[in-house]
Parts: C-alpha cells; sequence; structure tokens
C-alpha cells in the first residue's frame, strides 16, 4: 500500500496474532508512520488457541483468560486489537486486560509460538495473489 499509493495509511489491519506475530510487518509499518491492528486476534480459534498450554500458564499465573493474555500480549506489543463478541460477558472480559502486564518472560515465551505463516492465506503466494485477482475481477 505505501509503496503504490501517494497517501501513506495511518492503520493496516493484518493477520496478528501468537502464531503468526508479523514482527518484521510491524517494524516496516513502525517505520513508515503506520499502525498496525490486528485482524484475526484469536487466530479465529485456529491451533486451538484456547486451550493452548503455554498460553493457559500464563494466564493462570495471572487470573486471567487465554484471551485477556492474547490481547494483553498485543497491547504491549503496540498492536491495536478490536475483538469482535457479541457476548456481553467476552466484551466486559476482553476490556479487563489494564489490570496486569505480561513480564518480558512471558512475552519472550509468546515468542516461540510463532510460525511466521498465515492460518488462513498468503498475499505473497503468487496462487493466491492470482486467485485474489480473479476474484477482483469477478466483482
Amino acid at each position: 500500500m505505501i509503496i503504490h499509493n501517494e497517501i501513506v495509511p495511518a492503520v493496516n489491519q493484518v493477520e496478528t496474532h501468537p502464531f503468526h506475530q508479523q514482527i518484521e510487518t510491524q517494524k516496516f509499518l513502525q517505520e513508515n508512520n503506520v499502525q498496525i491492528e490486528s485482524w484475526g486476534p484469536f487466530a479465529e480459534g485456529k491451533n486451538n488457541i484456547f486451550h493452548n498450554e503455554l498460553l493457559l500458564s500464563i494466564g493462570r499465573k495471572y487470573n486471567k483468560s487465554i484471551a485477556q493474555v492474547v490481547l494483553r500480549w498485543l497491547i504491549q506489543r503496540g498492536v491495536v486489537a478490536i475483538p469482535k463478541s457479541v457476548r456481553k460477558e467476552r466484551m466486559a472480559e476482553n476490556f479487563n486486560i489494564f489490570d496486569f502486564a505480561l513480564s518480558a518472560e512471558d512475552m519472550e515465551a509468546i515468542k516461540a509460538l510463532d510460525t511466521n505463516t498465515s492460518s488462513f492465506f498468503d498475499h505473497r503466494d503468487p496462487a493466491m495473489v492470482k486467485w485474489l485477482g480473479e476474484r477482483k475481477l469477478e466483482v
């Protein structure tokens, strides 16, 4: 977006969660004054995120849910997250993340979950780019 446009976007929403952390993308966006926003902060439930042993153990340490740990991890990294929920209790839980901070050790441990691979698709994959282009032509 930055390379092919005159106006640099203020925010870029990209798939960002413990299994696809987007560390290099975030660095690039920061260097260009673009705020990264997490699309799919909970990986859409993939990789059994809500039963992940590491995230569960970190949550127990702070008396927090896995969702709260993930949201706190994103915030501490400077990633905007707007989690989707239709359940009032989950919305309240998602807001209840400002009364604790993950330790440097916890942040480092979560880094180990990064597969550096999309859980859905890769925009850099030539086959995916072709498929997306074909869909765009249909519209």
